[in-house]
């Protein structure tokens, strides 16, 4: 697991030097608002809170700051620390640096759906340059929290449903942000983030409490947590929610007998914000002091607070025998363990000058176009109506409120982005026709309102709004009027990007506002349609899967997205995303994934449901690209293996079209019997190929006890079977090519 040296004599000489409160200081991260007053409001807690985070820091009581982006502020700040701390201990400075910070890339769904570990690597690498460069020292990220219901706001954030695939985007991201070690150069403290289950929230709203059973927890919502531990992670956060009836964070079970017995992480534990005060929110903890006794003593090392820190109590709790000396310390070494592998002591400033240069680099921007172009997921092509041909068409329309707005464009989750460099879709239609054709844009319809405020409203970034007189009906014609002069209609739809994303979840699927109409309307023309749509969840599709050529989905993407989603368009370059999650009918089907067991009356599994089918609109796994491809039967190495054995998995994929393209060979697996019963698929080895027009290339996938151990109800331990595995391989979830193997005693 992720061990390190032992403390180091530093570390060691200074813990024995500080007071406890100069310990508890160690533990208390503040945020640090730079939000003004008439935003935030002039008497408000957040306009008031710089002030005395700052007093704070003046007397030695800070640990880390949160939220600051500015090269010379950090500095200002990091002297007033080391100054106001008798032995000059700096602060760590954090920030959400989700999928990017000056240049941003795809949502982190988005990346997921590359199913390209290297692409997802690489661009979390630039955002980990682009934030050290500013004097960002660890990032709140990546989120790896299993999402299965759609309606949660949140699955943005992470990769899906499937703990494969999740387990390797986890530890890609860790890489990519913390490169081979915590404090290499240029790469940032990796915080995966939120242990543990926070997705599977009931109903699928945010913050609401979690019930999961035993093999849920272990086999589907820990592994991407034990692949980001095991890949190097130097941080965890720890959630909000009830935990089968227990607040993650004073959950001492699962914060030091799961994260620290069981997957062996040896790093700092912080609270997501507030989360050691809300343990008395929760009808937990009696008050604050006693909240910072239970978070401390269940596993916690510091506080995220954005005012009033609960850890203030620690002192007294402490002197009142409630907190052991040594269970402080462990926590207060770990923070400044973290200080000194980053190079803090030596090095605490950041270099203002030279971060400019760092943020403009012109090769951010083209990784970024690159992941914007391997995310996008072709969900549906009929008549191969894509790639269009940009010298065949007279008149292009592009319609729809999402085209032209870059705030959109970048999605959520950015807060220190450069607008003037975002590249929206219509932007990029544009400057790839050229004067080849003429292009027309109309929004069709008004941006849809939300029913409640976004929380990221304070900082005055929001998605753009209609004018209090916008003319629905004559923006409604003038799409339609646009479109029947076209010869394509590019219509760019989907949830503008502060509908989604954390406290925003949905109780329906639909397109919101009159996107339905507007899609309809333009259909009805008669002018062939391209739906481009922006989002970070599946929408109700159902009636655009039978009306609408094409649909390519290209999530939020980012400063370059325009510029990407235009050459996919025109086929400079082909689409070979992959769905991370199934894509279902209705809001009616959720949740709704492929890793099923299988039901008593497995021959009406697809009429579960007496008004429409059971089955997904588009599978997981599911993503169309420019050329075809055939799978060959696949072929065992060994029919018969032992406990310990592997067998590999061949199969010949043949490219049948003209164009060279890039497959995801994706293999599912099924326990026929055994100690519990097993799901009818799970995702358990995938490879991307390219393959060149009419060549055939062999894929071979192992599989050994990692892939077939799982945690069983029955025995409450991890389990080994004998038995008979069926093994398919294919595109997606529904893949047809099978073989199998017999594991023996």
């Amino acid at each position: 697991m992720n061990t390190s040296p032992a403390t180091s004599a530093r570390v060691t000489e200074l813990l024995a030097q500080l007071t406890v409160p100069e310990k508890v200081g160690q533990l208390i991260q503040y945020f640090y608002f730079g939000i003004p007053a008439a935003l935030a409001g002039e008497e408000s807690e957040i306009a008031q809170q710089p002030r005395a985070v700052e007093d704070a820091l003046a007397r030695g009581a800070v640990g880390s700051l949160l939220f600051v982006t500015d090269p010379a502020e950090n500095n200002r700040l990091q002297k007033l620390a080391i100054e106001g701390n008798r032995h000059g201990i700096p602060v760590l400075f954090g920030f959400d640096v989700i999928h990017g910070l000056r240049t941003i890339f795809p949502v982190p769904i988005a990346l997921a759906a590359s199913w390209d570990a290297g692409t997802i690597e690489e661009a979390q690498a630039v955002a980990a340059r682009e934030a050290r460069a500013v004097g960002i020292h660890w990032a709140f990220a990546p989120m790896v929290d299993i999402a299965r219901d759609p309606r949660w706001g949140r699955m943005i954030e992470g990769a899906g449903e499937d703990p494969f695939l999740g387990s390797v985007v986890a530890a890609a991201q860790v890489r990519g942000f913390q490169g081979d070690h915590v404090g290499a150069p240029g790469h940032l403290v990796a915080g995966p983030k939120h242990f543990a289950g926070y997705g599977a929230a009931l109903g699928g709203r945010d913050y609401d409490e979690v019930d999961l059973s035993d093999q849920e927890f272990w086999n589907t919502y820990l592994p991407p947590f034990a692949a980001a531990i095991d890949a190097g992670a130097g941080n965890i956060m720890s959630a909000y929610m009830d935990l089968n009836g227990v607040p993650a964070s004073g959950n001492h079970w699962l914060l030091t007998e799961v994260l620290r017995d069981a997957l062996g992480f040896d790093g700092f534990v912080v609270t997501d914000a507030n989360a050691a005060k809300d343990l008395e929110t929760h009808h937990f903890a009696s008050d604050a002091a006693d909240a910072a006794v239970r978070a401390l003593n269940a596993g916690v090392d510091m506080e995220m607070a954005i005012a009033q820190p609960a850890f203030e109590n620690l002192v007294a709790a402490v002197e009142n025998g409630l907190v052991d000396t040594a269970r402080l310390d462990d926590a207060v070494r770990r923070v400044l363990e973290i200080k000194e592998k980053l190079g803090l002591f030596d090095d605490p400033y950041v270099d203002a000058a030279a971060s400019e240069a760092v943020l403009a680099d012109p090769a951010h921007r083209e990784t970024a176009r690159r992941a914007a172009e391997r995310s996008a997921v072709l969900l549906h092509n009929d008549g191969s109506v894509l790639p269009l041909d940009a010298d065949a068409l007279g008149t292009v329309a592009v319609i729809g409120p999402l085209a032209d707005s870059k705030r959109d464009t970048i999605g959520p989750w950015v807060f220190d982005h450069d607008l003037d460099e975002t590249v929206t879709v219509l932007d990029g239609i544009r400057a790839f026709v050229g004067d080849r054709a003429q292009v027309v844009h109309e929004q069709g319809v008004a941006y849809p309102k939300r029913t409640f405020p976004s929380m990221f409203d304070m900082w005055g970034d929001t998605s753009p709004t209609s004018a209090p007189d916008f003319d629905a009906e004559a923006a409604l014609e003038a799409a339609v009027n646009a479109a029947s002069a076209a010869d394509v209609a590019i219509l760019v739809l989907g949830e503008q990007q502060d509908m989604i994303g954390e406290n925003a979840s949905r109780s329906d699927l639909s397109l919101p506002g009159d996107q339905q109409t507007l899609l309809e309307s333009v259909a009805a023309t008669g002018t062939p349609v391209v739906l481009v749509l922006m989002s970070g969840r599946p929408l109700d599709l159902r009636w655009a899967a039978s009306h609408a050529p094409a649909i390519l989905e290209v999530w939020y993407p980012g400063t370059r997205g325009g510029e990407a989603v235009a050459n996919l368009l025109f086929g400079a370059a082909a689409p070979s995303g992959r769905l991370p999650f199934t894509w279902p009918r209705s809001v009616g089907q959720v949740p709704l994934h492929h890793a099923v067991t299988r039901s008593h009356a497995p021959q009406d599994q697809v009429h579960r449901y007496w008004n429409e089918e059971s089955t997904p609109l588009f599978p997981f796994g599911h993503g169309l690209t420019y050329t075809s491809f055939s799978y060959g039967e696949p072929r065992v190495d060994a029919e018969r293996i032992g406990r310990d054995g592997t067998v590999t998995v061949s199969v010949d994929v043949t490219n049948t079209g003209a164009r060279d393209g890039v497959e995801t060979v994706q293999l599912y697996l099924h326990q026929r019997f055994g100690t519990s019963s097993r799901p009818l698929r799970q995702l358990k080895g995938f490879r991307q190929v390219t393959i060149g027009a009419g060549a055939t290339t062999t894929v071979d996938i192992e599989l050994g006890p990692d892939q077939r151990r799982y945690w069983s109800a029955a025995t409450r331990d991890w389990m080994l079977d004998a038995s008979t595995f069926d093994v398919w391989v294919g595109a997606d979830a529904h893949a047809a090519a099978h073989t199998e193997f017999t594991v023996t005693d």
